[in-house]
């Protein structure tokens, strides 16, 4: 198939590659000069797709990036052309974007995507959200993005549903690696245990625990025991918060999910002041002296 592909960072670049390597024909843009683009605007990416219909995979952060692609799109395609959005949209932006695009009655995907700088030869994980007859017109760009077998690409639901369901995997993501980090430190810690990393790399076999994200942490392991070389700091994209929001509104419990992004959002300094207020009432009430 043909397609254009509007974002080249690292995802949308090592995705560009794959389905070139797998015999589509993709037109690039993006903003930068010096991204390997094949066109310099939006209006040089339309024109250069003579298909019909017309087939745009956006991968540009989510919120106004992402809004300003779809409206300039609206405008510039015709009736029957599909839009895609890959990024980390929220799934409530989705009807938006839908809304905007039917407007001009052009077809409205969302995507999510898994797989991170290994998807470009592992294959993407893609949760599709959209009308049926458009995730079929849109299959084989969809097939060649997958891993090789039978998992790796479902059509969730309508729109919004491709987007929440990745949000729901990210949220997934956070428990287990906090979890995998907890158990590291916790092994660190002890006396007892010779090698916390010849433990963590034991489990990638025949354990229930055994996963890739154990096998990204086992192998940072070999190269640097202690992960001194990584800073106590984890940054949050957003995913995780918006699972809990809606998690609260549907009333389902996820203490595991906000106990990870409340860690990270801990690692980034923002509790000082509340630790500060803390250790004041601690001397206060009991006279406890805590050294800086």
């Amino acid at each position: 198939m043909k397609l254009g592909m509007i974002g080249l960072g690292r995802m949308g670049g090592n995705m560009a590659t794959r389905l070139r390597n797998g015999g589509h024909e993709v037109v690039g843009y993006d903003r930068s000069p010096e991204s390997n683009r094949d066109v310099d605007s939006l209006e040089a990416l339309v024109a250069a797709l003579d298909t019909s219909p017309k087939i745009i995979w956006v991968m540009v952060p989510a919120g106004a990036p992402t809004a300003d692609t779809i409206a300039t799109l609206a405008d510039l395609l015709s009736e029957g052309d599909i839009v895609i959005d890959g990024g980390n949209s929220k799934y409530t932006d989705d009807a938006h974007s839908a809304e905007v695009l039917n407007a001009q009655n052009v077809h409205f995907v969302d995507v999510g995507v898994s797989g991170g700088v290994w998807g470009i030869t592992n294959g993407y994980a893609l949760m599709a959200g959209g009308d049926k007859a458009d995730f079929e017109a849109i299959r084989p760009i969809l097939e060649t993005l997958k891993p090789e077998g039978d998992a790796g690409l479902v059509l969730a639901g309508g729109v919004g549903a491709g987007h929440f369901a990745k949000m729901v995997h990210n949220g997934i993501e956070y428990g287990m690696m906090q979890a995998l980090g907890e158990g590291f430190e916790t092994l660190l810690a002890a006396d007892i245990i010779d090698s916390p990393a010849d433990v963590m790399d034991s489990w990638r076999e025949g354990s229930v625990v055994k996963s890739w994200l154990l096998d990204l942490l086992a192998d940072s392991l070999k190269k640097d025991p202690e992960l001194k070389g990584f800073p106590p700091v984890a940054n949050e994209s957003g995913e995780a918060k918006w699972m809990v929001e809606a998690a609260l509104g549907l009333g389902v419990p996820t203490p595991a999910t906000v106990a990870a992004l409340y860690a990270r959002q801990v690692s980034r300094g923002g509790g000082d002041n509340t630790l500060r207020a803390v250790t004041a009432m601690r001397a206060q009430f009991g006279g406890h002296i805590t050294k800086a």
